[in-house]
């Protein structure tokens, strides 16, 4: 195999609470990581030149800097190169976790295009020397976390639909984190809890305080059901029983509002997708 195309999906938070901060400056949480069936697409072309090429990245971050080349960096040997092409769908800042999860496709597919045989334990290891969230989409299931993140607990939900709305603002994790105003005292909470609808995003209010943008498409889609900041970006979703339902409502968005419409998943495509290689 000299050539690999994968997905890497885009996430949702479906709550998110900070319950306490540690001493290097991480935050302790706990949050229900969904995974949906939309997102970007890499696709890799080994080579034995020793050299990492990346076409598709976002002009603005460095090449050194792009989780795509520190991940593929992780995990090279010798000689051994490749040619990455990233089709880029998730929007930067705004939560949904697309450079976590281009910085995890990178690793599972040069594992199997390289042949290096690492468990996937090993590669979740690699992945939190990139970004507390890179573990959930090396593992590949839609899972409850705690830790910084990192604790993962595989979780089956039914079937939902959901409408993401991408105000046109970026949101950047570490102003989040280090404000002043943001919530650190949370309760830690049973799963059960969650799934009884006593559960919240610690980082809307203040998201919505500081960018406008966010705060009035979290208004306009709270007019349809439970809207919610994902992560500590810019995106807000609600959930819907259907995909219809769903794209009705998108429809009737304001026209200074984008979006789009996915299906919640259990498992990572992926993971499918290199399941389906190796068959």
């Amino acid at each position: 195999m000299s050539s690999l195309t994968l997905s890497a999906p885009a996430k949702l938070n479906l709550f998110l609470h900070i319950t306490g901060r540690r001493e290097d400056g991480y935050h302790e949480l706990q949050t229900l990581f969904r995974l949906l069936d939309w997102g970007d697409t890499l696709t890799f072309s080994a080579n034995h030149s020793g050299a990492i090429r990346l076409a598709g990245a976002p002009a603005d971050i460095p090449y050194a800097d792009n989780l795509v080349v520190r991940a593929a960096r992780l995990l090279q040997r010798d000689q051994l190169g490749v040619d990455i092409a990233l089709e880029k769908r998730i929007p930067a800042g705004g939560g949904l976790g697309g450079g976590s999860s281009d910085a995890a496709t990178t690793l599972l597919a040069l594992n199997q295009l390289w042949q290096l045989g690492l468990p996937n334990t090993e590669l979740q290891a690699l992945g939190r020397q990139l970004g507390a969230d890179v573990p959930v989409f090396v593992a590949g299931h839609t899972a409850w976390a705690e830790g910084i993140g990192e604790k993962l607990s595989a979780v089956e939900l039914p079937e939902a639909w959901y409408l993401v709305l991408v105000p046109q603002c970026h949101v950047a994790t570490a102003e989040i984190f280090s404000h002043r105003q943001l919530t650190r005292d949370s309760r830690a909470i049973k799963m059960a809890t969650f799934f009884e609808g006593h559960s919240r995003n610690d980082c809307q209010n203040l998201v919505r305080k500081l960018y406008p943008e966010v705060d009035k498409a979290l208004n306009w889609l709270g007019n349809f059901g439970d809207a919610r900041l994902t992560g500590t970006g810019a995106c807000v979703f609600c959930s819907f029983p259907d995909e219809q339902s769903a794209r009705s409502v998108l429809q009737r968005a304001p026209a200074d509002l984008s979006g789009f419409v996915a299906r919640g998943l259990n498992r990572s495509p992926a993971l499918q997708q290199l399941s389906s290689r190796k068959d």
